[in-house]
């Protein structure tokens, strides 16, 4: 496994992956920034860093996240939430085909770890409210506005 730590607007996003693809995507208030970014993880964070200045709106490196079937199942359909787009949980449990596995649902989105790439943060509450997020609310409203064709551009 290699590891990078990069500076994003959002804090230091570290990224962890081999050749089956990237594993871990987080993101913290603090770390020390890479001085090199290994051969492996170089296209992922290129295209982390191209999300970020505006000029990609999905990725498309291989990812490789360790978690059970049911939570790569919540996170395959969190890949399909387009980008700009949001879905509440309920929406998320209902496409997923059990409306009454929602707090399992929210579970997985809360141990999702690939921070931006398997997009968790378009998931909402149903009355549209901003709801848990591991990094951070204001990361998540953040990472909403970045995504709104309505606000892109005045983030910057």
């Amino acid at each position: 496994m290699q590891t990078a730590f990069i500076k994003t607007p959002l804090g230091i996003a570290k990224i962890i992956g081999d050749e089956k693809g990237i594993s871990v995507i987080s993101v913290s208030d603090e770390g020390a920034i890479s001085t090199a970014i290994p051969a492996i993880l170089q296209e992922s964070v290129s295209q982390l860093n191209d999300y970020f200045e505006g000029k990609r709106k999905d990725f498309n490196f291989k990812l490789n996240p360790s978690g059970s079937e049911f939570q790569q199942k919540v996170w395959i359909g969190l890949l399909e939430i387009p980008f700009g787009k949001t879905m509440s949980y309920l929406e998320l449990s209902k496409k997923l085909g059990d409306v009454k596995a929602i707090r399992a649902v929210a579970s997985a989105n809360g141990k999702n770890p690939l921070w931006i790439v398997v997009p968790c943060h378009r998931v909402i509450g149903t009355d549209g409210s901003l709801t848990g997020y591991a990094a951070g609310l204001w990361r998540k409203k953040w990472l909403l506005e970045h995504e709104n064709p309505n606000t892109q551009g005045s983030l910057f």
